[in-house]
C-alpha cells in the first residue's frame, strides 16, 4: 500500500473506549484519528476511509442508549460515508448509535427498524460483563470488511452492556436473516436461547447485525478488548484457549494476536493490506 487507510474513531461525550480502539487500529497497520462529535469540518476534510463508533455511554444513555448521539450532525457524515460504501463499525454503544440512526438493519434509509433492549433472559436482567463466544452467521463473513478474516470457527470475546438485546418488530422478524452477522454460541459453535450461551436474550441469539450491503456492522461485543491473546482469561476453552496456553508456554503470550484482532485484520485486508 502506498498510503495507509485512514480510520476515524468518533468520540461522543461519554465515550470511554476511543483510545484503545484507536490503538488497535494503528497496531493493525492503519492510520487512525479520533474526531470529537463537534469536529464536522475536520472530519469532512480528512475524508476517512472507514469509521468506528466505540463503546461507552454517549450522552449518559439518556432517552435510550445511543439515541442522542444518533441525532448529532456529525452522524450525517457517517451516513454519507456508509452510503458511499465505506466500512462503518459500531461497538457496543457505537452499535446502539448505528441502530438509532437507522444505518442498521438499513432496509429503508433513515428508518429505525430495530432496537437494543434491556438484557433479559432466563430470569436474568441488568448490566452484564463477561466473556462469550460468537460465530459468523449465514456466510456473512464472505467479502465483508469487518468479518472476512474470522472464518467459521467460534471466537471468544468480552461483552459489557445493559441494553444489548437485539429486537425487531414482528412484521420484520422474517427479514432479518440476510443482515444477521454474529451469533452467540458455545466454544463448539452450538447455539441456545438459554443463558449463558445467549447472555442477554437477543433475538435469534444475535450479537451483531449488518446492513444489506455488509459494509456497516453493529456489534455488542468488544473486539478491542480481545485484540491481544494475553487479554483472554486462562479459563477460556477450545481453540483459543489452546492458543493461549501454547503462547504462554512458548514465552510469546505478550505479543501473540487475540481473536479481536481478526476484525481489524479484515479491514486491513479489505484495503489491500497484508497481515499486520
Amino acid at each position: 500500500m502506498k498510503d495507509l487507510p485512514l480510520v476515524a474513531v468518533i468520540q461522543f461525550p461519554g465515550s470511554n473506549c476511543e483510545y484503545e480502539t484507536a490503538r488497535v487500529v494503528e497496531v493493525s497497520g492503519m492510520e487512525c484519528r479520533i474526531f470529537r462529535w463537534n469536529q464536522l469540518q475536520p472530519l469532512r476534510d480528512a475524508s476517512p476511509d472507514a469509521f468506528v463508533l466505540p463503546g461507552g455511554f454517549s450522552f449518559q444513555d439518556r432517552v435510550r442508549a445511543g439515541a442522542v448521539a444518533a441525532k448529532e450532525n456529525l452522524m450525517d457524515l457517517v451516513v454519507e460515508g456508509a452510503s458511499g460504501g465505506r466500512p462503518v463499525l459500531g461497538i457496543c454503544n457505537g452499535a446502539q448509535v448505528l441502530v438509532e440512526s437507522g444505518l442498521v438493519p438499513g432496509w429503508e434509509p433513515g428508518r429505525i427498524e430495530a432496537a437494543l433492549a434491556a438484557n433479559h433472559v432466563s430470569g436474568r436482567s441488568g448490566y452484564l460483563s463477561t466473556w462469550v463466544f460468537v460465530r459468523v452467521r449465514n456466510g456473512a463473513g464472505i467479502g465483508n470488511p469487518w468479518l472476512s478474516a474470522l472464518g467459521g470457527s467460534p471466537v471468544p470475546i468480552p461483552i459489557a452492556h445493559a441494553e444489548g438485546r437485539f429486537v425487531f418488530r414482528k412484521q420484520d422478524a422474517g427479514r432479518t436473516r440476510p443482515v444477521e452477522a454474529l451469533a452467540y454460541c458455545s466454544h463448539a459453535g452450538e447455539e441456545s436461547g438459554v443463558y449463558p450461551l445467549n447472555p442477554n436474550g437477543s433475538f435469534h441469539n444475535l450479537a451483531a447485525v449488518m446492513n444489506p450491503e455488509g459494509n456497516v456492522l453493529a456489534m455488542m461485543p468488544h473486539p478491542e478488548r480481545a485484540f491481544h491473546l494475553w487479554q483472554l482469561p486462562p479459563w477460556i476453552p477450545g481453540e483459543w484457549g489452546d492458543r493461549r496456553s501454547a503462547a504462554l508456554s512458548g514465552g510469546n503470550l505478550g505479543t501473540a494476536p487475540g481473536p479481536g484482532s481478526l476484525f481489524f485484520r479484515s479491514l486491513l485486508e479489505h484495503f489491500g493490506g497484508g497481515a499486520a
